[in-house]
């Protein structure tokens, strides 16, 4: 009858399994965790956004009103901050802006929880790894020296067989842990990076500014249309610049 798969891997790490394993588990608790974060802060759950740089109007109380009864059930970060701007809406611009700061430095270090601890387990657990080889070259040492005839292939498995699968453990967690954890950095980073712009760009909005949500969200064919539209009005200028000197040298 074969054995459980637990009883099998205890086996075969020796002593350093159950440490393996917890490293294991909080490094799979975490990535979860995260990964759960990010579904909550998809961009598809900002929609709201993208409606309101649509439009042109100023940020009149009934606008306000209609915003946060908009984003009131909304549980992405940017719905929060946008929540939390509109609630201080009375306040001048510079009180607002100190508002969202101390807002983000909360929401940064919530963003970066627990990456710290990956960080760590993936650098803990390559270490534990060559522990275990240590150890298994002790125990295959100490049964050849209990021998005391030749030396045999089963000898040298079981010593043999616990340095190299700790070693294998640990580098197995250890390269995912490393890998996500910088890959969740960078995310984190680039969201709080999206929700500071985001926030500056609604308290411009919110002091009258109509067209402080299009800033930054012009389409490349819209950019060309405007460049097109400045060169065609300098040309003008300089025609008609040209006209009146030829105007004025003729009479």
């Amino acid at each position: 009858m074969s054995q459980p798969l637990y009883q099998q891997l205890i086996e075969q790490l020796g002593y350093l399994a159950w440490p393996l394993f917890i490293c294991a588990f909080i490094s799979l608790m975490i990535i979860l965790e995260r990964l759960a974060l990010m579904l909550f802060e998809l961009p598809k759950r900002d929609t709201w956004l993208a409606e309101l740089r649509q439009q042109a109007r100023s940020a009149t109380p009934e606008q306000r009103q209609e915003l946060m009864a908009q984003i009131s059930q909304g549980r992405s970060m940017l719905a929060k901050g946008t929540a939390l701007l509109l609630s201080h809406a009375d306040q001048s611009r510079a009180m607002r802006e100190e508002i969202v700061s101390l807002w983000l430095v909360k929401q940064k270090s919530k963003l970066l929880s627990g990456l710290k601890i990956l960080h760590i387990i993936g650098v803990i657990t390559p270490l534990l790894g060559l522990l275990g080889t240590v150890l298994g070259l002790i125990e295959m040492f100490d049964q050849l020296g209990l021998s005391d005839g030749p030396v045999t292939p089963s000898q040298l498995a079981s010593g043999l067989g616990l340095a190299m699968n700790t070693t294998a453990a640990g580098l197995i967690i250890a390269v995912p842990a490393i890998t996500l954890a910088h890959l969740f950095t960078l995310w984190a980073e680039r969201r709080c990076n999206k929700i500071a712009h985001a926030l500056n760009l609604l308290n411009l909005w919110l002091d009258g500014f109509d067209q402080a949500l299009s800033i930054g969200s012009d389409s490349a064919a819209q950019l060309c249309s405007k460049a097109a539209t400045c060169k065609e009005a300098s040309c003008h200028n300089q025609n008609e610049s040209q006209f009146t000197q030829a105007a004025g040298s003729t009479s």
